[in-house]
């Protein structure tokens, strides 16, 4: 999973909470719908700027917003990393 999708996944999910059409944000926000629907599908990476102006209308916090990503990549990560040397190569 590719961080912009856990974004845009977070975004939507809290904007559906809310109640709020994809139309009031973008304009609560005064961002354009076409980018705002490209963030929500994880199609573009928004600015600092942009997310924090998300957040300011939805209420959240960008702590809060940062740990919903954190918690939703973790929860669809299947990517499993190893720090660890492998023997083969200490045996080498």
């Amino acid at each position: 999973m590719l961080l912009r999708h856990a974004i845009g996944y977070v975004l939507r999910r809290r904007r559906l909470e809310r109640g709020k059409t994809l139309r009031e944000l973008a304009e609560e926000a005064r961002i354009s719908l076409p980018y705002l629907s490209e963030i929500e599908r994880g199609r573009k990476e928004a600015s600092s700027e942009i997310l924090w102006a998300l957040c300011r209308v939805l209420d959240l916090t960008e702590q809060q917003l940062l740990e919903d990503v954190a918690d939703e990549y973790a929860a669809q990560s299947h990517e499993v990393i190893s720090i660890e040397p492998s023997a083969r190569l200490i045996a080498a």
